[in-house]
C-alpha cells in the first residue's frame, strides 16, 4: 500500500509501505538555510522545535540528543526526575544523516523499534532537503497498518516542526511571531 499526499510548499509525506507487522513512512522538507545550518538545528535546537504536545510532559520538559554513536534523544521532566529516553543515535554522519533507534510515543510501549533517519543534501538554490525516513516494526497483537497513517501525520508535524523553525530564524520579521 502506498499512500501519498502533498502539501503545501515543499512539503511531501508518503506512507510507503504498511503490514501488519510493520510500515514505512517518509515525510520531506525543503527549507532556504545550507546543511550545516539545518544540521545544527536539527540536533541542538530539538527543544526549541519539536512540538511540545508530542512530548511526555509538554512544554515543562526539556528534549536533547546527544548526537554520537550510543547518544541519546532524550526528554527531561519539570523536575529532573522525570526522564524517557526516545531513541538512541546509531549513526551520525554531520550535515547528512541522523539515525536513531527506537520506538517513539505508544509504539515504545507496545515493545515495537524502529529506525528513524533523518537525511539532510543540498538542492540547487543553496537550499536543504531534508527527509524524515522511518520503519517500525516488531510484534504485537495489533494490526500495525492502522497505525502508519496517524504515525506519518504526527511525523509530518515533527518535520514541519523543523522547517518552520528554520524558516523563522531565516526571517527574523516571523522569529518573534510564532509563524
Amino acid at each position: 500500500m502506498v499512500l501519498v499526499v502533498f502539501g503545501t510548499g515543499n512539503a511531501a509525506a508518503a506512507v510507503k509501505e504498511a503490514a501488519p507487522n510493520g510500515f514505512t513512512i517518509e515525510n520531506e522538507q525543503v527549507v532556504a538555510v545550507d546543511q550545516a545550518t539545518a544540521w545544527k538545528a536539527l540536533v541542538e535546537d530539538v527543544d526549541r522545535w519539536w512540538p511540545k504536545d508530542h512530548t511526555w510532559w509538554g512544554a515543562e520538559s526539556t528534549l536533547s540528543i546527544d548526537a554520537r554513536a550510543g547518544g541519546c534523544f532524550c526528554e527531561i521532566g519539570r523536575d529532573g526526575k522525570q526522564q524517557a529516553q526516545h531513541m538512541t543515535v546509531s549513526f551520525v554522519d554531520p550535515g547528512k544523516t541522523l539515525r536513531l533507534l527506537g520506538g517513539l510515543g505508544p509504539l515504545q510501549g507496545m515493545g515495537l523499534n524502529g529506525a528513524m533517519e533523518f537525511r539532510l543534501s543540498a538542492v540547487k538554490d543553496g537550499g536543504t532537503r531534508i527527509v524524515l525516513h522511518y520503519r517500525a516494526g516488531g510484534y504485537t497483537p495489533d494490526d500495525l497498518s492502522k497505525f502508519a497513517a496517524l504515525v506519518d501525520k504526527v511525523q509530518g508535524l515533527q518535520l514541519g516542526g523543523l522547517a518552520d523553525y528554520l524558516r523563522r530564524a531565516r526571517d527574523p520579521a516571523k522569529a518573534g511571531s510564532g509563524k
